[in-house]
């Protein structure tokens, strides 16, 4: 990861994104923040469009949780088109706002939510993968005198001998399941089915070169290989049942950053979905595949010297959520060289951290880390300042400073 660090060569031919940069923009400035890159995050939106060869992407809200940001790369990429939303209240609270096209990423059982999510002019999609999910979806738009448009999620995880490959989600697995869903979409006069998701997790969002595990990721490579076709498959069969069927499907969700390339290849899929290549957490630096900016980070300062080549830094422990593991600890960014103490990781109140390089680091010196995962940074921050051509050009609130 080190070898990210210093980014030269972006925003002109003379930038270097080192500690310098950072902190001679940050300067005067209150810690703990984070900031936004707005120059580096504009260079990963264009390569995401670009990945997706032609397909539009549906922008992921929950890697981003940021309305200014969300809208900065709606208005200024063209290649992405509407929202998957994670949560009923950010759906509606966005719908409020202006934005269109929104689409729930996960299924919604509480019936207050559902309702406000159904609201006319502009229901918003709801996910669905079972026919409990349908009725519940049904009594809303009841209650609001519309029709709303659902969509059905479909499970792509692939089954080898002693492992499944994949997530736990939707138990929609094969043609015969999704037209059980889709009969009783039909039976209820109030909502229809207007789209598929499928989502390859065990493509999108598995590092394949993590640092420091090759057997790991050699294997984790050929699982992969041994998956696409599967996937592909199933989600043709999917897709081709339910028109044969007579269910006009308008669009076919696919994909997520980790996956473009190979989701782009399969001819049912018609947009994709991305936003952690965004921010570019520390969790992707491990894709073979591919390769985007450290786009988003946050700073602490730096409170004791605990000893030579050690700092204790104010803060830190903003921890990933999934399986618990090193690989979701926050990744001292830079000073490039700087690095967490293995038996001390990162703390709530402090985080020590060892160095030896040639930047100083005085009390009170911004120490640059980058979270695991892209949005989750934005739940522990009320604001992002927003970085370009080497200063401070905004400051906007996340959600949890916009919506508390």
């Amino acid at each position: 990861m080190a070898a990210l660090s210093a980014c030269p060569h972006r925003g002109g031919p003379d930038v270097t994104r080192d500690h310098a940069y950072y902190a001679r923009a940050l300067e005067g400035r209150r810690l703990p923040l984070a900031f936004a890159d707005v120059d580096l995050l504009g260079e990963n939106a264009a390569a995401l469009v670009r990945r997706a060869g032609g397909r539009p992407v549906r922008l992921a809200t929950k890697s981003v949780r940021c309305v200014a940001l969300l809208r900065r790369v709606l208005d200024g990429h063209p290649g992405f088109q509407g929202l998957m939303c994670f949560s009923a209240d950010e759906a509606v609270r966005l719908r409020e706002r202006g934005f269109t096209d929104l689409l729930m990423g996960y299924p919604i059982v509480d019936p207050e939510a559902l309702a406000e999510l159904c609201r006319p002019p502009a229901p918003v999609t709801l996910m669905v993968d079972c026919q409990e999910h349908v009725v519940l979806a049904a009594r809303a738009a009841r209650r609001q005198g519309t029709r709303v448009p659902l969509c059905l999620d479909v499970d792509l995880s692939v089954d080898l001998p002693g492992l499944r490959f994949g997530v736990h989600r939707s138990p929609v697995r094969t043609p015969e399941d999704a037209l059980a869903v889709a009969r009783s979409i039909a039976a209820e006069g109030d909502v229809f089915l207007a789209g598929v998701m499928g989502y390859e997790a065990q493509l999108a969002g598995v590092p394949d070169a993590a640092p420091h595990a090759r057997a790991k990721n050699l294997a984790i490579r050929a699982l992969k290989r041994a998956s696409v076709g599967p996937v592909r498959t199933r989600r043709q069969s999917v897709v081709a049942a339910l028109k044969d069927a007579g269910f006009p499907v308008r669009f076919v969700n696919g994909g997520g950053t980790g996956s473009l390339e190979t989701t782009r290849e399969d001819s049912s899929v018609t947009e994709l979905t991305a936003g952690s290549g965004l921010y570019s957490p520390a969790l992707f630096d491990g894709y073979r595949g591919f390769h985007h900016l450290p786009a988003v980070a946050f700073a602490i300062p730096v409170t004791r010297r605990p000893g030579p080549g050690l700092f204790t830094l104010q803060g830190g422990g903003y921890v990933a959520s999934g399986a618990a593991g090193a690989d979701k600890l926050p990744v001292p960014y830079l000073p490039e060289g700087a690095k967490l103490l293995p038996l001390e990781g990162a703390g709530e109140v402090q985080t020590p951290i060892a160095y030896t390089g040639p930047v100083p680091l005085p009390l009170g010196a911004p120490v640059f880390f980058r979270h695991a995962k892209a949005g989750e940074i934005c739940e522990h921050f009320r604001t992002l300042l927003l970085i370009s051509e080497g200063r401070v050009v905004d400051e906007v609130p996340t959600y949890r400073g916009e919506w508390g």
